[in-house]
């Protein structure tokens, strides 16, 4: 099939020398064909994923309204990719904290693979440590030993969910198990009734099954169908009990539309679907396991196993904290406490001997952390707002949550380098230590930081910042400095006696103005210094209290050159006001 130059591919006019695309539009049939016809592959080493055939599709037009119920698999799946495996001690500390985060279903292990993994399920049955409402889950292979081990490991909790797997895909089954299809349908029905039939060997029990055509990602999603449909079957699933279907991402084989279609060619095919509860197993191969989570769930599944801040094999499974923060920033109610996001990640630190990233969404240390002068400004402004309008919704520009909602808080957001902004400056300057400078004192201020940092070539923390401050304005006593003020009220004004020290010359002056500020302006004009005239002027009080603080901002300006800005503290807001003069009078002075 020929086609000119400039031939028209998707409905756009497409050039064959560049061959871009310059939108992206349905395909005709024609236009298809002629793409499997001529399209060249690159590294035939690779094959693109199979698209599922579907005449259309639910999940684009479809939001999440509710949370899943979601399934840790922190214990099995999570700690078996860790270098050094978790303790009992650990595990169970862990499998506590679980639990108060909200979880309802815990994956615990895999007892019949080792002593350990044994142990701890007993331990938590034996020292009654499963509260009401939750279920305990045990991963098993289709192995009738090791299904017997998993049931001894049970005796006596008061409820568990048995979860069954075996490899599906088709390179497992030419390359690891030189099955055909029936081969591995049977390997599941025959573990689903090994299971079945082992259930009085646990009295007193509720016992719910979960099966997982592992390596979903890899597998036929008509074969996935079949083999699930028969383990149900064999199970008996019913509306009342119905089984889990776990549908795993094992491997991120494709983009994370294509396995939301496998998933809602999955439901809408099934002969029984009351029957099933759909579960999703995403991880993260191609880093977009929560993209693959929220679209599989968009597509219908209502459950979620995933582990805390995405640990797991290889990549990673799914973060259940990012997928739960997401729906909470979309104003869906997780059902999962994450309120004090900080001590979780302590405690899943310190048992898995893991580090959060820091650029981890919300739980890592710079997420929250703005260093860009644009993003700072805009934040400032924003809380500013925010505190302004507190019950409004939260609209706070490069903040998607609220970081007080999972305790966090605003300390680090703000954080300053040579690519800082005055409104960074200012913001740190407030927040951490209550110095609230005038709008045009910003810039000053932000030049100064911007340098200091540049020439460091790192990151300035808020204790050098204040100290920078004081150097540059608090502490500016040469050649000028005030040794002591007397001001005597006159009828048309004040008269003010100071006592000064410049360049270690003592000079006593005096001025009259309108007021003490004025009168000492006059006095030091009358002493030598430079002619100079007040800009602009304020004041505010630091912390509270009897011995509390003022401190006070003077902007001068002399002859023909740029304004000059001067800050000074003290317990009298007089003096505070006339020190602060004379710091700006000083770096004007210092000034090439």
């Amino acid at each position: 099939m020929e086609r000119p130059p400039g031939f028209s591919l998707f409905g756009v006019t497409v050039s064959n020398r560049t061959n871009r695309l310059q939108k992206t539009i349905h395909a005709t049939v024609a236009d298809r064909r002629y793409i499997k016809e001529n399209m060249t592959i690159q590294n035939p080493k690779y094959k693109p994923f199979p698209a599922v055939k579907m005449s259309r599709r639910a999940w684009p037009e479809r939001v999440i309204t509710q949370a899943p119920t979601w399934c840790s698999v922190d214990l099995r799946d999570g700690n078996q990719a860790l270098a050094v495996p978790m303790s009992v001690e650990e595990k169970l500390e862990y499998f506590d904290m679980l639990v108060k985060l909200g979880f309802k279903e815990i994956e615990i292990g895999f007892p019949s693979a080792s002593q350990i993994e044994f142990d701890f399920t007993r331990r938590l049955i034996d020292e009654k440590r499963i509260p009401d409402g939750v279920w305990v889950q045990v991963l098993v292979q289709s192995k009738e030993e090791l299904i017997h081990r998993t049931f001894e490991s049970l005796q006596g909790a008061p409820r568990a969910i048995v979860h069954l797997y075996n490899s599906t895909s088709v390179a497992q089954r030419r390359i690891v198990f030189g099955l055909d299809k029936q081969g591995i349908v049977d390997i599941a029905v025959r573990g689903t009734k090994q299971i079945r039939e082992r259930i009085p060997m646990v009295p007193g029990t509720k016992i719910r099954f979960e099966y997982s055509p592992e390596s979903f990602s890899g597998t036929e999603v008509e074969f996935a169908l079949e083999i699930c449909e028969a383990v149900g079957e064999a199970w008996g699933y019913t509306e009342e009990e119905p089984i889990i279907f776990n549908l795993p991402n094992t491997v991120e084989l494709m983009m994370p539309n294509q396995y939301a279609d496998m998933i809602e060619w999955f439901i809408t095919h099934q002969k029984h679907p009351k029957r099933a509860i759909v579960s999703l197993h995403t991880h993260n191969d191609r880093g977009t396991g929560i993209a693959a989570s929220e679209m599989g769930m968009l597509a219908g599944a209502t459950r979620v196993e995933g582990t805390l801040f995405g640990n797991g094999e290889r990549t990673g499974n799914v973060d259940i904290v990012t997928l739960a923060l997401n729906m909470q920033t979309q104003g869906v109610d997780p059902k999962l406490d994450f309120s004090n996001l900080p001590a979780v990640r302590d405690l899943y630190e310190r048992c898995t001997k893991l580090d959060v990233p820091l650029r981890w969404p919300y739980g890592g240390d710079l997420v929250f952390t703005a260093f860009s002068g644009s993003h700072q400004d805009a934040i400032n402004k924003g809380l500013k707002d925010r505190t302004a309008h507190p019950e409004g919704t939260w609209e706070v520009p490069y903040l998607p949550i609220d970081p007080r909602d999972i305790g966090r808080n605003y300390r680090a957001i703000i954080r300053i380098n040579s690519q800082s902004g005055k409104g960074g400056v200012a913001y740190v300057m407030e927040q951490e230590f209550g110095y609230v400078l005038p709008k045009a004192m910003h810039r000053d201020f932000g030049r100064i930081i911007n340098r200091v940092a540049d020439e460091r070539g790192e990151e300035l923390p808020p204790e050098d910042i204040l100290q920078l401050f004081k150097d540059e304005y608090l502490n500016r006593e040469t050649p000028f400095k005030l040794l002591n003020f007397v001001e005597i009220p006159k009828e048309n004004g004040v008269v003010g006696k100071a006592k000064l020290e410049k360049n270690g010359v003592i000079l006593e002056v005096t001025g009259h103005g309108n007021g003490p500020v004025d009168a000492f302006v006059h006095a030091l004009l009358s002493s030598g210094a430079e002619p100079f005239e007040v800009v602009s002027y304020s004041e505010h009080s630091l912390g509270g209290g009897a011995e509390a603080k003022a401190v006070a901002y003077f902007e001068i300006k002399s002859g023909a050159g740029p304004t000059v800005f001067g800050a000074a503290t003290d317990t009298n807001i007089e003096i505070a006001s006339l020190k602060a003069v004379l710091s700006a009078l000083n770096r004007s002075c210092g000034r090439p």
